[in-house]
C-alpha cells in the first residue's frame, strides 16, 4: 500500500469517527425534544460509525500502516425538525459514499487488491445506509402532522440495537 492510499484511509477512518460525533449530536437534539426513540436511532448510528472507524483502524494496522487520529470538527447541533435531522443524515451518508468511491478508485488505480476487497464491504454498507435514511425520510414526509404515526415511529426506533457484523 502506498503512502497516498494509507493517508486516504486514515482520513476516512477519522471521518467515520466524525460521523459518530455527528450522529451523537443528532441524538442529543432528539433527547432535547423528548424523542427518546429517535435519539436511540442516532445513538445506534454513532455506534455503527465507531465500528466502521475501528474496522479501518484494524485494517491499517494489519497492513503495517499506522492509524493516525485527528481532531473532530464541531457537528451541527440544531435542526428545524426530525425531517430536517434525517435529511442532514442522508446528505452525510451520500458524502460518505462518495468518499468510499474515491478510496476504491485509488485502490483500483494502484492495483491494491486487498484494499479493493476491504472497501467492497463499506460500499455495500453505504447502499444500505442511504436506503435506510431515504426510507425514513419518506415515512416522515407521509406522516407529516399525524402525531400518532410519529410517536409510533419513535417507539419503533426505541427498539433498535447495534450488533457488530460477523467478520
Amino acid at each position: 500500500m502506498n503512502d497516498k492510499l494509507a493517508e486516504a484511509l486514515n482520513e476516512q477512518m477519522n471521518f467515520e469517527f466524525y460521523s459518530a460525533h455527528v450522529y451523537l449530536a443528532m441524538a442529543a437534539y432528539c433527547s432535547g425534544e423528548s424523542l427518546d426513540g429517535f435519539a436511540n436511532f442516532f445513538i445506534i448510528q454513532a455506534e455503527e460509525e465507531r465500528f466502521h472507524g475501528m474496522k479501518i483502524y484494524k485494517f491499517l494496522n494489519d497492513r503495517g500502516r499506522r492509524a493516525t487520529l485527528t481532531a473532530l470538527g464541531e457537528p451541527k447541533n440544531e435542526y428545524e425538525s426530525m425531517l430536517d435531522a434525517f435529511q442532514h443524515g442522508y446528505a452525510h451518508e451520500q458524502q460518505n459514499t462518495k468518499r468510499f468511491y474515491n478510496l476504491a478508485d485509488l485502490a483500483l488505480n494502484d492495483r491494491e487488491h486487498a484494499t479493493m476487497y476491504f472497501l467492497k464491504w463499506f460500499i455495500d454498507e453505504q447502499v444500505e445506509e442511504e436506503a435506510l435514511f431515504d426510507n425514513i425520510i419518506q415515512k416522515l414526509k407521509r406522516i407529516d402532522k399525524d402525531s400518532n404515526a410519529f410517536y409510533m415511529l419513535d417507539a419503533e426506533f426505541a427498539q433498535r440495537s447495534f450488533v457488530a457484523p460477523a467478520e
